[in-house]
Order: structure tokens, then C-alpha cells, then sequence
């Protein structure tokens, strides 16, 4: 395998677990403090994580793609400077964040709290579990630095490990505090949840330990480059900031493309019912972009360890005028999520009913069944847009981003309350696809325009996934079917996991199965796929 492919794989797999292993323990955390302890926590990590996204200023990422430029150039020093700098920065964004999170908990727990008890909970336990939180802001940032150094030098085992880990921790130590609070010293909810927040502190110290293992690992191979290295571009501190700056902007756009979609829901959604005289189905807001946009960014978790990896592959080969390799980056990127991101959308969309009845339960579910399956494809240009807004930035047009996104957000704010008056909740989801769609196609047409890139291959590989992916959604409505003579799963939240179950493992054995025949994994992702190969020879043993 090349070093894009497992680098893409490596990161794509510990990205899945973090959110596969963070979606599970909220089972037991939620048994063990209840609705009340549940809406705490999530108070608490609103103004967390947006004071997180501000302290960072996408500089982690643009501390990837500064590094493996200058690295391309054979220049070293400029990247060690690069990092150092980065991380001084981020220390004193990590902790201005913290002191102002801190101290201003009492003034947003008011703003949040507009009576006592109205939301289940005192403003003096939002103030509490806020100040918990807060204190992971003086370590996650600068710790995010690191994980962009080691991404620079195209090294993402580290990035790998070090995000799983920050999840594990932070699950043991969260449900291990919450137990003895609760059950143990029969403590209340809100010091309960307050520890729970603690543990974004404690994942991330577990996190930094890892990296910094590293770290001492590969430095005399880091300096063996730097004493090694010819060039010296000599940029000053100046310089260097301003570079990383001019990087980093788009990437939070980009980052906050989703949430910017769901805010111009959140403003309009509520109007366009009224004035279609259906308000009572407001709840279904919550039902899309909240229970059901969980499900559906699953399959994107492919598309965010993709970008990761791609970003400083790419921008080595850019900075080297290697037009050839690039091209076969850029198409073997855009495969990679087709070939994995497509069944995967299929395959929740033929089991919408049953995925949502397996994770919530089974209320409304005659709604919010179809509506995760209309909303199930809109994956698949999320992912779409993550992937080629990296290789944007990776081909130095990050600037590129920003538009492409603001094209589909006008769209979006235009057609949205028309689209929901015409068609209900669904119009909230067909707003949010084709804004979606609108930016992923400027997108490719300046990738095409700007590296001359062929979609030739792209688009014969897409017809054949797309055949692949009909055949598997066969099986699996022959499963549904099959089962739904002996098990009402429509009623049964234990009978819709058993046929989520085995829906998953039909369809996405037979999509497998038709993928590797036909090769199509082997030109994706390699001449040999080792893991496949070597399971194989041993069954034909």
C-alpha cells in the first residue's frame, strides 16, 4: 500500500472509533445521571467547543500543510521554527480561552438559564460544569499542534493513537467518576456531570502523553534531517505567522460548513412551519440535524481521516511541480470515498428504520425512519466536500473553499423556507443537499481547471460502486423481508437491532465480496490489499 492509503486508512479507522466508542458510552452515561445530568453535559460543551474552534484558528492544519511544503523543499529548519512558534501561540490562545470560559461561566450559565430549573437544571450547576470543562482549553491546542507537526512529515500513526487514546481515557474516566459519584458516595447530578466534563482535561493529558512518547521516539530522526538539510529560506517569526495565517482561515470555514447549514435551519425552520400551518412537527429539527445527523456523518469519518492524510501528501507533490503524482493523488483520494463512502450511504438508507429504532428507540419512528433516509445520501456529499476542499488546500487554492462554501450557504438561505413549505422536514434535508452539492461541483471544476485533473477514471469507477451498491441494497431488503416473517421489528427495538445487525453484515459482506472480485479494490487502493489477500489464502487452505 502506498503511504496515502495507509495514512488515510489509519486515520479514517481511529477517527471511527473515537466517534463509534463516543456515541456508545453516552448508553451508560445517560442511565447513570439521567435527562437532567444529559442536558448539563451538553450545555456545558456548546460554549466549549466553540471556544476551542477559536483558540485554534485552524493552525493545526495549517501547521501540516506549512511543514510538508518547506519539508518538500528539503527546508527543515523553517518547519522546527514553524512548530515552535505554533505551539507558543497556541499555549497563549489555550489559555486566554480557558480564563475567559472560566470566569464568564456565571454570566453564560444566565443567558442560558432564563429561570430556575426551567431546563432542568440551576444556574449554579451550569456554572459548575462549565468550569470543568474549560480547563482541557490550556492543553488541547497546543496538543493539536503536535498531532499537525507529525501529520506535516506524513506520519499519521501518532495523530492515530493519540485520538483514540484521548477518547478511551476520557470514557473510563468519565463513567468510572460518574459511578462513584452516583451510586457510590450518592453525590448529586450536577458534581456528577461535572467530573464528566473534567474528563475532556484528563483524555487530553492522556492524548499528550502519547504524542510526546513519540515525540522522543523520532527526534534523532528529526534532527538527523534538519543538521542534513541545503535550503534555509530564513523566514522570520513574522513571516512564519503570517504564512500559517493566510492558511488557516479557510479551514475553519470549512470546519463550520455544518454548523452554519443547521443555524440557518435553526432560523428558519420554525417560520416555514407556521406559515404552512404545521408547527406542530418542529421537533423534527431536532430529529435530523441532531439524532439523525449523527448516524449519517458515520460514513464521513472516512472523508476526515482521508483529508488529514491527503492535505500534506498533496501539498509535497504540489510544492515539488510533480504534476503526474499529483494527479494520481487526487484521483486515488477521490476513490478512496467513493469506493467506501457509497455502500455506506446505501446501506443506511436501506436501514433507516431500523438504525434509528436500534439507537433511539422506537418513538415516531414512522417519521424519523424516512426521514434518515432521504437524509442519508446528503453523507456522501459531506464527505465529497471534506475531501476536495483538502485538496484545494493542498494545491494552494484554499481561498477556493471559502467561496464554493458561501455559494452553497446563499442557496441554502434562498430556498430553504420555500423548499420546507413545499415538502415539510424533508425540505430542510433537500436545502441541505443541494447546498452541499452546489459547493462539492465548484470544487471539482476548480481542480479540474486548476491542475488540469481528467475525471475520466473517476466517473467509470463511480457506475461500477454505484452497481455494487444497487445489488447490496437487494440483499438487504431480502433480509428485512426474510426476518420480518419471524421478527416484528417494526415494533421491537430488540428485533430492529437483530435485522440492523444482520442487514449490515449481508449487505456489506456481498458489496465486499463484489468489490474484491471484481478488483475494484486492488486498483483503489493498491495491488495488494494484505489484510484480504493473506485472510483468503488462508481459507483456501
Amino acid at each position: 500500500m502506498s503511504n496515502l492509503v495507509r495514512g488515510s486508512l489509519l486515520l479514517t479507522v481511529a477517527t471511527f472509533l473515537s466517534k463509534f466508542l463516543g456515541l456508545i458510552y453516552l448508553i451508560p452515561f445517560n442511565m447513570l445521571v439521567g435527562p437532567e445530568g444529559a442536558t448539563l453535559y451538553n450545555i456545558a460543551y456548546v460554549p466549549y467547543n466553540i471556544m476551542l474552534s477559536i483558540s485554534t484558528i485552524g493552525i493545526p492544519l495549517a501547521m501540516s500543510k506549512t511543514i510538508s511544503k518547506y519539508n518538500a523543499l528539503g527546508d527543515y529548519a523553517t518547519g522546527r521554527r514553524t512548530f515552535k512558534s505554533g505551539t507558543v501561540l497556541m499555549f497563549i490562545t489555550g489559555f486566554i480561552s480557558f480564563l475567559i470560559l472560566y470566569f464568564g461561566a456565571e454570566l453564560l450559565a444566565n443567558w442560558i438559564i432564563t429561570s430556575e430549573g426551567s431546563q432542568g437544571a440551576s444556574v449554579n450547576d451550569v456554572v459548575l460544569v462549565i468550569r470543568a470543562v474549560s480547563f482541557a482549553l490550556i492543553i488541547i491546542p497546543a496538543m493539536s499542534i503536535m498531532r499537525g507537526f507529525f501529520q506535516g512529515h506524513e506520519s499519521m500513526g501518532p495523530s492515530a493513537i493519540s485520538t483514540v487514546t484521548e477518547q478511551i481515557v476520557r470514557i473510563i474516566f468519565v463513567l468510572v467518576s460518574v459511578f462513584i459519584v452516583m451510586v457510590i458516595l450518592k453525590g448529586t447530578v450536577a458534581i456528577a456531570v461535572g467530573f464528566a466534563t473534567f474528563g475532556a482535561f484528563v483524555g487530553a493529558v492522556g492524548s499528550w502523553f502519547i504524542l510526546l512518547w513519540y515525540w522522543k521516539k523520532r527526534k534523532p530522526h528529526l534532527d538527523k534531517l534538519l543538521t542534513g538539510q541545503v535550503v534555509d529560506s530564513e523566514l522570520t517569526t513574522k513571516d512564519i505567522f503570517k504564512e500559517m495565517f493566510s492558511y488557516a482561515g479557510p479551514f475553519i470555514i470549512v470546519g463550520l460548513a455544518t454548523s452554519l447549514y443547521q443555524l440557518v435551519d435553526l432560523f428558519t425552520f420554525d417560520r416555514a412551519l407556521v406559515a404552512a400551518g404545521n408547527e406542530e412537527m418542529y421537533w423534527t429539527l431536532g430529529a435530523i440535524n441532531t439524532l439523525a445527523h449523527k448516524i449519517v456523518i458515520i460514513p464521513g469519518t472516512i472523508a476526515t481521516g482521508l483529508s488529514l492524510a491527503i492535505l500534506p501528501a498533496l501539498t509535497r507533490t504540489f510544492a515539488q511541480r510533480n504534476i503526474k503524482e499529483l494527479h494520481t493523488q487526487i484521483n486515488q483520494s477521490l476513490q478512496i470515498v467513493l469506493v467506501l463512502v457509497i455502500p455506506a450511504v446505501i446501506g443506511i438508507a436501506c436501514l433507516a428504520d431500523v438504525f434509528y429504532a436500534s439507537l433511539y428507540g422506537m418513538e415516531e419512528i414512522a417519521t424519523t425512519g424516512p426521514l434518515l433516509a432521504w437524509y442519508a445520501p446528503v453523507g456522501l456529499f459531506f464527505a465529497l466536500f471534506t475531501v476536495t476542499a483538502s485538496i484545494l488546500q493542498g494545491i494552494n487554492q484554499q481561498n477556493f473553499t471559502v467561496l464554493s462554501l458561501m455559494a452553497g450557504l446563499l442557496v441554502k438561505i434562498l430556498l430553504n423556507i420555500q423548499l420546507i413549505q413545499w415538502f415539510g422536514a424533508k425540505g430542510l434535508i433537500f436545502g441541505t443537499g443541494l447546498a452541499v452539492i452546489i459547493a462539492v461541483c465548484i470544487n471539482l471544476f476548480r481542480i479540474k481547471r486548476s491542475v488540469e485533473f481528467p475525471f475520466r477514471q473517476v466517473l467509470k469507477r463511480t457506475m461500477l460502486i454505484l452497481i455494487f451498491g444497487t445489488i447490496m441494497a437487494l440483499f438487504i431488503f431480502a433480509v428485512k423481508a426474510v426476518f420480518g416473517i419471524f421478527i416484528s421489528y417494526e415494533t421491537s427495538r430488540t428485533g430492529s437491532i437483530i435485522v440492523l445487525l444482520a442487514g449490515v453484515a449481508v449487505g456489506g459482506g456481498v458489496y465486499l465480496w463484489l468489490a474484491y472480485a471484481s478488483t475494484l479494490l486492488h486498483h483503489v487502493f493498491g495491488d495488494e490489499i494484505p489484510i484480504v489477500d493473506k485472510l483468503l489464502r488462508k481459507l483456501r487452505k
